[in-house]
């Protein structure tokens, strides 16, 4: 899922079903917007804005470091589910952890992981 292509909301008009028809949640750091579908995999988009970080290297480290996230939590993450990933300006700070902390508390928020996926090593409540 994190890392292969074929599982990555890529097209306008797919970001695009994804974001009408879909539900929202949010924290400081990221938006999900998910959607249930029929189909047994997960597709993911992944949104770095400018307005995030002004350098691509930087959005580009963001997005290696949800994709990452995303890779270790792929068993506990439902099937049949598209969503996105937004960045908020707060993410440009994260290291690895802080967005694996992150990601994990809107994925709980969103219903997407249970309440004791907080509770994790990778979790813990200092920032």
């Amino acid at each position: 899922m994190g890392v292969r292509k074929s599982y990555r909301i890529k097209k306008e008009d797919e970001f695009q079903d994804v974001f009408d028809h879909g539900q929202s949640v949010a924290n400081r750091n990221f938006v999900i917007y998910h959607i249930e579908r029929l189909m047994p995999s997960i597709t993911v988009g992944i949104s770095v804005g400018k307005k995030v970080g002004h350098r691509a290297v930087l959005r580009n480290q963001i997005k290696r470091y949800v994709r990452q996230t995303l890779l270790e939590l792929k068993g506990q993450l439902p099937d049949q589910v598209d969503f996105l990933i937004i960045a908020r300006k707060g993410a440009a700070h994260l290291d690895m952890a802080g967005t694996k902390r992150n990601l994990i508390h809107a994925f709980v928020l969103a219903g997407m992981l249970p309440q004791t996926a907080l509770d994790t090593p990778a979790h813990s409540t200092t920032k």
